[in-house]
């Protein structure tokens, strides 16, 4: 089962702000679920993510 984890979570995992953090949601680059008035990304989409930003910087640097 997937763990929920909340925005200043990811934001902090991540070193990046809130707006950064809306930007790539709202981009569909980080998928989210919205419960109620508050947003989770979920630790697959988190992993998905950090994946996906490993091997663009690995074609990057050869």
């Amino acid at each position: 089962m997937a763990e929920l984890i909340a925005v200043p979570v990811v934001m902090a995992r991540l070193g990046i702000g809130r707006t950064k953090l809306y930007e790539l949601i709202d981009s569909g680059e980080l998928r989210s679920v919205k419960i109620g008035s508050r947003r989770f990304v979920t630790d697959a989409a988190l992993d998905d993510f950090i994946t996906r930003l490993d091997e663009s910087a690995q074609r990057l640097t050869g």
